[in-house]
C-alpha cells in the first residue's frame, strides 16, 4: 500500500506539476513502516527552480530531438543510397541510426511529460513505464553511440598507421559483425532490467482508476545484477569509450598534421628544383603520410565527427564522475532533482551530436552531397 505525502511547496503556483512529481519521482519505501512516503528533498533546487528549469529543459531538448530525427533519416536514406561496399559507410549509417533511436525515445520521455503536465490522464505511471520504455535504453543506446565512435576513430586511426595492411583488416562483413557485436554489448543489456522490474497493475488515488505500473522484485540476486550491470554499463563502457576516442582523435589529428607538413615541403621543394626526399627530414616514416587523398579526406571527417562527439559527451563524462563520486547524487539521493536536471542538460549532448553530423558528411563527403542534394531535389534546376 502507498501512503502519499500531502505537503508540498508549491500547490497553488504549480498546481499541474504536484502530479508530475509523482510520476517524475520514485517513492521512499520505509521498510521499517511497511509503507511509502513521497517526499521531496531540495538539495540545490527548490521545487520552484526544478520545475521552472526542468520545463525549459524538455521544450529545448524536444527542438533538438526533432531535428535530430529529421537529420539522421535523411543520412540513413543517402547511406542506404551509397551501397553498403564501403566499410565506413556501414559503421557511419549504424551511429545514424543508433542517432536516430536516441532522438525517438528521448521524445517519447518528453511526451509523457508534457501530457502529465497538461493534466492529461495516462493510463500507466509516467516515470516508472517510461524508464522502462524508454529511459533504460535510451542509457545503455548512448553508450552503444560512444563505442560506435570509438570504433570509428579506431579504424581510421589503422588506415593510417597500418595502411597496406588495413584493407585485409577492415572489411565490409567485418565491420557489420563489429557493428552487432558492440550492439549486443552495449545496448542488449538494457533489456535485463526487467529482471529487476515488473510491470502491475496498480490503483491510483490521484486518478481513482487502476493504471499500469512497475514494482521492483525484492531479490538479491535482482538487485546484484542491477547494480553490477549500472556499474560496467553505465559508468565503466561509456568513460572507457570516451577515452579511445580522444586517444584516436589525438593520433589522427597528429598524423594528419605531419601529412600536411609533408605535403608543405614537397610544394615548397618542387618550386625550388629540389628533390623531394631531400625535405623528407623530421617525418617518422614515408609510409604513414602516403596515403590517398580520398582516405585523407575521410580521415579528416572521422576527426571532425570524432571532435563534436567529445564536446557533446563531455558533461556526460563529468556526471557519470559525479555520481560514482558522490553518494547523494543519484536518483534516490538528497540531491536527487539537481541529479535529473544535470541529467537532462548532458543528454543534450546527443541529439546535438546527432544533428550537427549530416553537416559535415555534407560539407566534407562529396558523393554524400552529391547523392543528398538528388534526394531533396536541390538539383533539379541544373539538370
Amino acid at each position: 500500500m502507498y501512503v502519499y505525502s500531502t505537503e508540498k511547496e508549491n500547490t497553488t503556483r504549480f498546481p499541474a506539476l504536484d502530479q508530475m512529481t509523482d510520476n517524475l519521482f520514485h517513492l521512499w519505501e520505509d521498510h521499517s513502516k511497511g509503507s511509502s512516503t513521497l517526499t521531496l528533498a531540495s538539495g540545490f533546487l527548490s521545487d520552484e527552480q526544478f520545475y521552472i528549469i526542468f520545463l525549459f529543459i524538455t521544450y529545448t531538448s524536444q527542438l533538438i530531438n526533432s531535428c535530430a530525427i529529421i537529420t539522421n533519416s535523411l543520412s540513413i536514406a543517402v547511406f542506404i543510397k551509397l551501397g553498403f561496399s564501403e566499410p565506413s559507410n556501414i559503421s557511419l549509417t549504424t551511429l545514424a541510426i543508433c542517432d536516430l533511436s536516441l532522438a525517438v525515445l528521448h521524445t517519447w520521455s518528453n511526451l509523457c511529460f508534457w501530457m502529465t503536465y497538461h493534466n492529461v490522464r495516462l493510463p500507466f505511471h509516467g516515470a516508472n513505464v517510461t524508464h522502462l520504455t524508454g529511459g533504460a535504453q535510451w542509457a545503455f543506446l548512448s553508450t552503444t553511440v560512444a563505442w560506435i565512435t570509438a570504433f570509428i576513430s579506431f579504424e581510421r586511426c589503422l588506415c593510417i598507421l597500418v595502411p597496406l595492411k588495413v584493407r585485409r583488416l577492415i572489411t565490409p562483413r567485418g565491420t557489420f559483425v563489429a557493428m552487432l557485436i558492440i550492439i549486443l554489448l552495449t545496448f542488449c543489456p538494457s533489456f535485463f532490467i526487467y529482471i529487476k522490474y515488473k510491470f502491475v497493475w496498480d490503483f491510483n488515488p490521484y486518478l481513482n482508476v487502476t493504471i499500469l505500473n512497475t514494482i521492483p522484485v525484492n531479490s538479491e540476486l535482482a538487485i546484484l545484477f542491477e547494480k553490477i550491470s549500472v556499474v560496467i554499463c553505465g559508468v565503466i563502457q561509456p568513460l572507457l569509450a570516451f577515452s579511445i576516442v580522444v586517444t584516436c582523435t589525438v593520433l589522427l589529428v597528429v598524423q594528419l598534421r605531419k601529412i600536411s607538413s609533408w605535403r608543405l615541403s614537397v610544394t615548397s621543394a618542387k618550386s625550388q628544383r629540389v628533390q623531394p626526399e631531400e625535405n623528407l627530414a623530421g617525418i617518422s616514416s614515408v609510409t604513414e603520410i602516403r596515403i590517398p587523398q580520398k582516405e585523407e579526406r575521410l580521415v579528416r571527417m572521422v576527426v571532425a565527427i570524432a571532435t563534436i562527439f567529445i564536446v557533446c559527451y563531455i558533461p556526460t563524462c563529468v556526471g557519470l564522475l559525479c555520481y560514482v563520486a558522490f553518494d547523494e547524487f543519484n536518483m534516490f539521493g538528497v540531491y536527487r532533482k539537481l541529479f535529473i536536471v544535470s541529467s537532462y542538460i548532458t543528454s543534450l549532448g546527443q541529439p546535438i551530436s546527432g544533428s550537427i553530423n549530416i553537416l559535415v558528411y555534407y560539407k566534407m563527403a562529396s558523393k554524400f552531397r552529391s547523392v543528398f542534394r538528388r534526394l531533396v531535389r536541390l538539383d533539379r534546376q541544373e539538370q
